[in-house]
C-alpha cells in the first residue's frame, strides 16, 4: 500500500480541504472531469462557479502548497484503515445511488456483498428501558433472519443495535460522525473495536483525524439509511437526530419502519409522527419481514448469482437447512409426505417436523395428514 496512484491520492488530498463536501465535489467534477484537474485549477478557473466560497475556492487552489496526503495515507495504512474512494469497484452499490454519495470512504473492517442485504436500526441516544428492550428484541431478531445492522455507534439504541448483533454472531456496520482517531463518544472506543474484530466494519467519510461536529452527524446519517434497505426507529422524540435520518431516508426512497411507545413519552412522539406520515408500524419482526423479506433474493441474485432457490415467502429467511430442504420437496401441487420422505433422504420425524414448521409460518399448507401443497 506504499505505492499509491495519483488519482488516490488526489482524491485524499481533496478529502482534507474545508468546505468540499460531496454535493460541491460532485459538481466541480461534473465540470472538471476528475480530481487531477480540479486540484490543478486556479483561482480564475474557479472564480466563476457560484457554488464555490471565495474563502473555497482559494483553499482549493492552494491545497497542494498546503496539505499533504501522505501524512492520511501512511496513518491509514499503519491503522488498517481500507480507503475506498467513488470510483472504485468495492465501493457500496447501494450508497452509490443516492444523490449525494461521500466521495470518498475509510474503513476500518470488512464489507462484504451480503452488507446489501442490511436495515439500519436508529433512535434516541436518551433511550427509556422501553426503547432499549425494543432495541434488543428487535435488533436480535433481524440478524438472526439475516439482516447487516447498521447505526451510528451513539450512545443509546445504536449502540444497543450493534450490541444484539454482535451477540447474534450477526454482521454489523457503524457509520462515524468523526475520524476513525476521533471516535465519538469516547465510551464506543471499545465497541467500535468489537465491530471490527467480529468481522464487520467501521466506516467514515473523513480523514482518521477528523473531529466531529454539530453538523457532522446529520451528514453521517444520509450514510446509514444509504447503505440500507431500510430504516427501523426505535425510539425518538420529535426533534432529533433519528427524525432527520427518517427524513433522508424518505428522499432516498428507503422503507422506513417505526415502533410506537407510550403516548405520555416523549421519546415516542417521532415514531408517533412517522407512523402517522405512513411509516410501518412494527410490534414484531415480521412486520419488517413482510415488506423487506422478498428483497432477500434481489441482492442475492445481483451479489451472489450462485446462491440459492427463489425466496417466495419473507419467512422463508428464517429457515434452518433442513426445512429448506423439505421446503424445495413440497410442489405447487399436492404433495404426498411419502414423497418428500424418500427423496429427501431425512427421518420420517425430522420431515414432519420441518413440516409443521412450515405450516406454522404459512409456507406451506396442510391439505390433509399426508399430503402438502406451497401457500
Amino acid at each position: 500500500m506504499g505505492d499509491h496512484s495519483l488519482e488516490l491520492r488526489d482524491t485524499v488530498l481533496l478529502s482534507m480541504v474545508e468546505g468540499i463536501g460531496s454535493r460541491t465535489y460532485r459538481r466541480l467534477l461534473e465540470r472538471f472531469g476528475s480530481v487531477t484537474e480540479i486540484l490543478n485549477a486556479s483561482c480564475n478557473d474557479l472564480s466563476d462557479f457560484e457554488f464555490l466560497k471565495s474563502d473555497t475556492a482559494l483553499r482549493l487552489a492552494s491545497a497542494r502548497r498546503n496539505f499533504d496526503p501522505n501524512v492520511i495515507l501512511e496513518l491509514c495504512q499503519r491503522h488498517q484503515i481500507d480507503i475506498i474512494p467513488f470510483h472504485d469497484s468495492r465501493y457500496p452499490e447501494p450508497l452509490r445511488t443516492i444523490h449525494d454519495p461521500p466521495p470518498i470512504l475509510y474503513v476500518k473492517g470488512k464489507m462484504l456483498l451480503q452488507d446489501s442485504f442490511s436495515i439500519a436500526v436508529i433512535g434516541t441516544r436518551r433511550s427509556s428501558a422501553y426503547g432499549c428492550r425494543q432495541a434488543n428484541r428487535l435488533a436480535t431478531a433481524l440478524a438472526g433472519n439475516g439482516f447487516t445492522i447498521i447505526s451510528g455507534l451513539a450512545l443509546g439504541i445504536d449502540g444497543i443495535a450493534h450490541r444484539a448483533a454482535l451477540k447474534s454472531n450477526a454482521r454489523t456496520l457503524a457509520v462515524l460522525g468523526s475520524g476513525h482517531h476521533r471516535i465519538y463518544p469516547p465510551e464506543h472506543e471499545i465497541l467500535a473495536e468489537q465491530i471490527v474484530q467480529s468481522g464487520g466494519a467501521v466506516l467514515s467519510e473523513y480523514p482518521p483525524l477528523h473531529q466531529s461536529a454539530k453538523w457532522t452527524f446529520p451528514q453521517r446519517n444520509r450514510i446509514v439509511s444509504g447503505l440500507s434497505l431500510g430504516v427501523l426507529v426505535v425510539e425518538s422524540p420529535l426533534r432529533s437526530g433519528a427524525m432527520i435520518s427518517a427524513r433522508i431516508a424518505g428522499e432516498q426512497g428507503r422503507d422506513l419502519f417505526a415502533v410506537p411507545g407510550s403516548i405520555e413519552s416523549p421519546n415516542s412522539q417521532g415514531c408517533h409522527q412517522l407512523i402517522r406520515d405512513g411509516a410501518y408500524l412494527v410490534e414484531s419482526v415480521d412486520d419488517i419481514l413482510n415488506v423487506l423479506g422478498p428483497l432477500r433474493q434481489k441482492v442475492l441474485l445481483l451479489n451472489m448469482p450462485q446462491l440459492p432457490d427463489p425466496i417466495r415467502h419473507p419467512n422463508e429467511t428464517s429457515l434452518n437447512e433442513i426445512e429448506r430442504s423439505v421446503l424445495r420437496l413440497v410442489g405447487m401441487s399436492p404433495t404426498p409426505l411419502n414423497d418428500i420422505v424418500i427423496q429427501s433422504g431425512l427421518e420420517v420425524l425430522q420431515v414432519v417436523t420441518a413440516l409443521s414448521v412450515l405450516e406454522k409460518k404459512r409456507i406451506i399448507r396442510q391439505l390433509s395428514p399426508v399430503v402438502f401443497v406451497k401457500v
